[in-house]
């Protein structure tokens, strides 16, 4: 496994050893001790997996109070999947990065709590996958609008396909005023 530090941090891409033949491939997603030995400590407590079209956009979310840490990865299909720095007394708020999951890169990224994600669908669908350190609370639920002019994150896509509440999430700005 190789672990690949990004410049958020906690955010790292994981590249598992991939062992194929012509009998189709093998590989460990999850392994804690290998996980704790490149300084992820994570405890998760629930696991996500949801199917999207092409086009479709997912987040900007996050919780709250009770923030996740997600170790996410794609099982069928390509997603551009994004991190976003939400704390405004992080060095590196505001800033993000955006890394390809497929199917067929078999990478995964560890996102720790206190970060805003999302992903948009690159292939025709994508089932993707996700590892949680806290569980889901909708009461605790907020979020970032995927086009704040602040972030300026380079989505592969111009015209999204997006929820009602995703329509509806707030600037980086607005987020960050009503928590001050």
């Amino acid at each position: 496994m190789n672990v690949v530090k990004t410049k958020l941090e906690g955010v790292v891409v994981i590249e598992p050893t991939v062992f194929g033949d012509d009998r189709g491939f093998f590989l460990e997603s999850y392994h804690q001790r290998h996980y704790a030995e490149a300084g992820i400590h994570a405890s998760f407590v629930q696991d996500n997996h949801s199917r999207s079209e092409r086009g479709v956009l997912r987040g900007l979310h996050f919780q709250k109070t009770k923030p996740q840490g997600k170790l996410v990865r794609v099982t069928h299909g390509e997603v551009y999947d994004v991190a976003v720095d939400v704390n405004p007394y992080s060095k590196t708020f505001a800033k993000w990065i955006g890394v390809n999951l497929s199917s067929e890169n078999h990478k995964l990224l560890y996102v720790p709590p206190g970060y805003a994600h999302g992903f948009v669908v690159l292939s025709e669908s994508a089932d993707f996958q996700y590892k949680c350190t806290e569980f889901y609370d909708v009461s605790d639920e907020g979020g970032i609008a995927w086009d704040d002019g602040t972030l300026s994150i380079d989505w592969p896509i111009k015209n999204p396909v997006l929820s009602d509440k995703d329509i509806r999430l707030p600037s980086l700005k607005e987020h960050v005023s009503a928590t001050a």
